[in-house]
């Protein structure tokens, strides 16, 4: 049995893609999703947000490529493609394409 079932085995893969950056949309594929666990690619498109929400565990944001601006409780963060952070569980926050980007969001929720 798979435990990540919805993307190849034992092969190498750019998670850029496996994910398309469309013009003007937002994206998503979902790779795991359990109760306590969930691993999403997104791409959002240039000027295009997911606007403000919480989640009900800790949401570690992986960006792939692009710019994103991740606001956390009022606080503006500007990532770039390699660079990751961690959202607290049920702070609110949003994610902006200052350039569109991908992203790999793991969340992590308790047992």
């Amino acid at each position: 049995m798979s435990l990540i079932d919805k993307i190849d085995h034992a092969k190498v893969l750019k998670l850029t893609e496996q994910i398309p950056l469309d013009e003007d949309q937002v994206n998503s594929r979902t790779l795991v999703q359990r109760d306590d666990l969930s691993m999403t690619l997104f791409s959002i498109a240039t000027d295009q947000e997911i606007g403000g929400h919480s989640a009900q565990g800790d949401a570690m944001v992986n960006i792939l490529s692009g710019i994103a601006e991740v606001t956390i409780e009022g606080t503006v963060h500007r990532l770039t493609a390699g660079e990751s952070i961690v959202i607290p569980k049920d702070a609110r926050h949003s994610l902006y394409a200052v350039e569109g980007f991908q992203m790999l969001l793991v969340v992590v929720k308790p047992a």
